[in-house]
C-alpha cells in the first residue's frame, strides 16, 4: 500500500473509535516506497490521459503510475479509474457484488 492510499482510507472517518480501528487494521500493510520516478511516471500518465480528453486528479495518477510500475491491480469502486485504465492499461480488481 502507498501512504497516499492509507491517507485516503483514513480520511473522513466519523468517529475516533472507527478511525483507530481502521488504522490498526491498515498497519498490517507496509508502506511501499515512492520515489522520484513514480512522480515522473504519474505526470506522464496525467499528460497521456489529458491528451485523450480524460480528466485526472494528481493523487489518482500517482496510484495508477505505481500500480503500472509494480504490476499491481487497483482495487477501487471509483468509476474514474475505468477511464484511466482505458488509456493507461493498468489492471483493475473488480469488487464482488
Amino acid at each position: 500500500m502507498i501512504g497516499l492510499v492509507r491517507q485516503e482510507l483514513l480520511s473522513g472517518i466519523r468517529t475516533q473509535a472507527q478511525f483507530e480501528k481502521l488504522r490498526a487494521i491498515l498497519r498490517s500493510f507496509d508502506d511501499e516506497p515512492v520515489d522520484t520516478s513514480d512522480y515522473e511516471a504519474a505526470a506522464e500518465a496525467s499528460n497521456k490521459c489529458r491528451s485523450r480528453g480524460v480528466a485526472v486528479s494528481v493523487s489518482d495518477m500517482l496510484i495508477c503510475a505505481i500500480s503500472l510500475s509494480r504490476g499491481w491491480s487497483i482495487f477501487t469502486t471509483d468509476p474514474d479509474f475505468r477511464n484511466y485504465a482505458k488509456v493507461l492499461g493498468m489492471n483493475l480488481h473488480a469488487p464482488r457484488k
